[in-house]
C-alpha cells in the first residue's frame, strides 16, 4: 500500500514518519509519582514489543520522578502535559524525549515560545493532540457541534502557533472516540499538513469492545497510508494495548511480530473440541516472538490446504488430526496429544 509522505522525526531512537516502519506506543497506567511502579510497567511493556512510551505528568511531583524513570527504561518516554507550562520544562530537563501538549492550553504566547525554545534545543519533538471531547469553546459554537472540519481547524490553530514560533518538529493526532468522525478529521488534515500523525481511536472502550472500534478505525487509515505511529487505547492493563496494535499491523502486512495463528470458526463437520484447542494454542504462543504461521483447522473441507500453507498446522478429523509443517506431513495424533505435539514442531523452528 502507498504511505502518506510524512516528514521523519525521531523521538529518542526511534523515526516516526519518513517511511519508517509505523511503531507502536501506549501509556502506562501507574502513579507517575510512583517511580518504581511505573518503571516495572513500561519495562515489560517493552518485552511486549511496545517502542515509545507515555506517561501522564499532572503535578510538580510526577515530574520531578521522570529522571529516575527515564534512568530505569530503554524506550522514549513522552510527557503528557497539560494547562502548566512549567511541567513540559521540567521534562524536557528530565531528559524526555518527547512532549505531548496542546500550545493553546499551557498558557500565553511568551510560555509556549519558552516551552518550544525548551525543546528545539534538545532535538525533542512535540505532539500536538486534538481530541474530540476537549476542543475549543469558539469552535464548538461555529461549527455547531464536533466535526471533522473543527477537528481540523483546532490542530491547524495549534500547528500555527508553533509554526510561528519557528518550531516545526511536530507531530499531529485527532482522536475520538466516533471511528467515522476520526477517520474523516485524519483524512481531512493529510492534504493540507506532512507532519507525521499518531493515530487512534481515543475512549475505545474495554478490550472486547475497544479492540473491534480500534482494528476498524487504525484499521482504515493505514490501510489508506495514513498513519505513521499508533496507540490503541483499551479500558485494561496496556500490555492488551500493544499485542492489540501489533494484531492490526500484522493483519495489513506493515509489522510482523509473534506467530501469527489462524483458526476455522468451527461448524457442524467438526469433531474434535476445536475451540479448547485454539484458545489453549494461542495461550501457549502468546509468549513467543517467531515470525510464523501456525493454523488450527478443524474438518477436512479447508482444513489440510491451510494447514498445508502454515509454517506449522493442524488438520483435525474425528477424534484426531494431522500435523504439518511446511506442507508435509508430518504424523497422525490423537486429539488429547494434538496441542503439545504441535507445540514440539513450533519449538523445532
Amino acid at each position: 500500500m502507498n504511505r502518506r509522505k510524512s516528514r521523519p522525526l525521531m523521538v529518542g531512537g526511534v523515526m516516526v514518519g519518513g517511511g519508517a516502519p509505523v511503531s507502536v506506543q501506549s501509556m502506562t497506567n501507574t502513579d507517575t509519582r510512583d517511580a518504581a511502579a511505573t518503571i516495572a510497567q513500561i519495562n515489560r511493556l517493552a518485552l511486549e514489543g511496545c517502542e515509545i512510551i507515555r506517561v501522564a505528568v499532572p503535578d510538580h511531583w510526577a515530574a520531578a520522578a521522570l529522571p529516575l524513570i527515564i534512568r530505569g527504561i530503554d524506550i522514549p518516554l513522552i510527557a503528557d502535559i497539560h494547562f502548566d507550562y512549567r511541567l513540559a520544562l521540567m521534562a524536557l530537563e528530565a531528559g524526555a524525549q518527547g512532549l505531548r501538549i496542546n500550545p493553546g492550553n499551557i498558557g500565553g504566547r511568551s510560555k509556549v515560545a519558552e516551552v518550544a525554545a525548551a525543546a528545539r534545543e534538545r532535538g525533542v519533538p512535540i505532539r500536538i493532540g486534538v481530541n474530540a471531547g476537549s476542543l475549543e469553546k469558539s469552535l464548538l459554537t461555529k461549527y455547531g457541534g464536533v466535526t471533522p472540519a473543527a477537528m481540523v481547524e483546532s490542530a491547524m490553530g495549534h500547528i500555527h502557533i508553533l509554526e510561528e514560533l519557528n518550531y516545526t518538529d511536530i507531530k499531529v493526532s485527532l482522536k475520538a472516540s466516533s471511528v467515522p468522525l476520526m477517520v474523516e478529521a485524519y483524512r481531512s488534515l493529510a492534504g493540507k499538513v506532512d507532519y507525521p500523525f499518531h493515530i487512534g481511536v481515543t475512549e475505545a472502550g474495554t478490550l472486547a469492545t475497544g479492540t473491534v472500534k480500534s482494528a476498524v478505525g487504525i484499521g482504515i487509515l493505514l490501510s489508506e497510508g495514513i498513519g505513521d505511529t499508533v496507540r490503541v487505547s483499551l479500558t485494561g492493563h496496556p500490555l492488551h494495548e500493544v499485542r492489540v496494535a501489533y494484531d492490526i499491523l500484522n493483519a495489513l502486512g506493515l509489522r510482523r511480530r509473534g506467530v501469527d495463528l489462524i483458526s476455522c470458526p468451527t461448524c457442524g463437520r467438526t469433531q474434535v473440541d476445536l475451540i479448547k484447542l485454539a484458545e489453549e494454542t494461542e495461550a501457549r504462543l502468546k509468549v513467543l516472538d517467531k515470525p510464523i504461521r501456525v493454523a488450527v483447522m478443524g474438518c477436512v473441507v479447508n482444513g489440510p490446504g491451510e494447514a498445508r500453507e502454515a509454517d506449522v498446522g493442524i488438520a483435525c478429523g474425528k477424534g484426531e488430526g494431522l500435523i504439518f509443517k511446511k506442507g508435509v506431513v508430518v504424523r497422525k495424533v490423537p486429539e488429547e496429544k494434538l496441542l503439545e505435539e504441535l507445540m514440539k514442531e513450533i519449538e523445532t523452528i
